[in-house]
């Protein structure tokens, strides 16, 4: 009986001891950008044309719009990023800039978790080979 009690006690412990490795946010942004080389930051992007966006725990929002990935470290907040969070944008315009704010939202719990303040948006595209 004992060694059933250790073996399901091992079986616990390994994924719990797992997932404290510390975990390599930049390595983690840097294989989401790929081979893509990065441009001069802007300010605001069009958010009629984001297909989507991903967060990178702890680090940035990256914003897909075609074939052209913007990522945007935020000014204050990025410890509050958490990738099974959604992001709630209240904008007034047709872009997302910036000066603009996004709240941090709970996906099951509905509630707000954190609110992050958006910095520049620096596009990373693919290079023509």
């Amino acid at each position: 009986m004992l060694p059933l009690v250790a073996a399901a006690i091992a079986l616990v412990a390994a994924p719990a001891s797992a997932a404290r490795e510390p975990v390599d946010r930049e390595a983690e942004l840097a294989e989401a950008i790929g081979n893509r080389v990065a441009g001069e930051p802007v300010d605001c992007i069009d958010l009629n044309r984001i297909r989507s966006s991903r967060i990178i725990d702890d680090t940035a929002i990256l914003y897909t719009v075609g074939s052209t990935i913007y990522v945007n470290r935020p000014r204050s907040g990025a410890e509050s990023l958490d990738r099974w969070d959604t992001l709630v944008t209240r904008t007034f315009t047709t872009r997302l800039c910036s000066i603009d704010t996004v709240r941090l939202v709970d996906s099951s719990s509905r509630m707000m978790t954190g609110l992050v303040f958006l910095g520049e948006f620096v596009p990373y595209r693919r290079t023509r080979n």
